[in-house]
């Protein structure tokens, strides 16, 4: 019986640790070949022994359990690393065929005490890390399609988060990365559909070591219980993103966590205010949008603070 990403290669990024490694770890089980991506060089052990990078013990795991994989440590916020990371795909594999970006970091401030640095580096990560990546995976889907006169198999899953629906007060540089990582996502899913490409974006919530902080007031699970908050909630549905079944699902949003997933809908037009006049002047606008708002809540925003209320059950 064949496995459903059977004869299929994915990258992973950021796949050493946590969501990452789960993800490398669930495609891998479904057949696919994988390069598991993570920044980081070999280190020293308590005895000063060479010790694996996360990457390649991620990539041992596979292999210990009859899967294909290869490490790649590179940056994916560099665009030649990037270039580097497709290319290992295709130069080992034949081809790539499933693209998951999940690399990122957290610098985690008030946008009144954030500084340059802070703001930049988790852009700099979160948002053109996507891009790199995306762009050289474009263009082998794109050759490919053109060397093949038709469309090609090709699976792209993003990673934004619930800080970018709900608003995340003390993470302005996250949520503003995560926001752009689904205006890129749902860009690329119009692009690239001709081609036989898909490409979505998933908001996770789970327990990881970037993220220990954050859930750090949440319960931790009963001796043999699995955490509500395990990145093994999440990988499943990356694996159905990148298979054969999703065909169909193209440039959506989904929240997963917790044996939940939560189909996100698109933004609706909530008013529309036409001027009387040819051009609306200052008056008149205050003569229809204020009386709009004058009923509404004072904390209601575009943000979509009830997403975080959402559970199994």
């Amino acid at each position: 019986m064949s496995l459903p990403l059977d004869g299929l290669s994915a990258i992973v990024t950021g796949a050493g640790r946590g969501l990452g490694r789960a993800e490398a770890l669930e495609l891998a089980r479904l057949g696919a070949s994988v390069v598991v991506n993570d920044f980081g060089a070999p280190g020293r052990d308590g005895s000063g022994e060479a010790s694996a990078a996360p990457a390649e013990e991620v990539v041992a795991e596979i292999r210990a359990a009859g899967g294909q994989a290869v490490a790649h440590l590179g940056d994916v916020a560099d665009h030649e690393e990037a270039r580097a990371l497709v290319q290992l795909a295709v130069d080992t594999y034949g081809k790539l065929d499933i693209l998951v970006n999940n690399a990122g970091i957290l610098r985690d401030r008030m946008v009144f005490s954030m500084s340059e640095s802070e703001w930049d580096s988790v852009i700099r990560v979160h948002l053109k890390g996507h891009f790199n990546t995306t762009h050289f995976a474009s263009v082998h889907w794109r050759e490919r399609s053109k060397a093949a006169g038709g469309p090609v198999y090709g699976r792209i899953v993003n990673t934004s988060s619930e800080a970018f629906l709900a608003g995340s007060a003390g993470q302005p540089n996250y949520a503003a990365a995560k926001g752009g990582i689904v205006g890129l996502t749902t860009s690329t899913a119009l692009a690239l559909a001709k081609y036989g490409v898909t490409a979505n974006v998933i908001c996770p919530r789970a327990r990881t070591r970037m993220t220990e902080d954050v859930f750090a007031g949440f319960a931790e699970p009963d001796a043999g219980e699995l955490d509500p908050l395990a990145p093994e909630h999440v990988s499943p549905l990356v694996g159905y993103l990148a298979s054969p079944a999703a065909a169909q699902v193209n440039g959506q949003l989904l929240v997963v966590h917790g044996g939940m997933v939560a189909v996100v809908e698109r933004p609706r037009v909530a008013a529309k205010f036409d001027t009387a006049k040819t051009v609306f002047s200052y008056e008149e606008l205050d003569e229809v949008i204020s009386p709009y708002y004058a009923d509404r809540p004072p904390n209601e925003t575009f943000a979509a603070a009830e997403v975080l209320t959402l559970k199994h059950g």
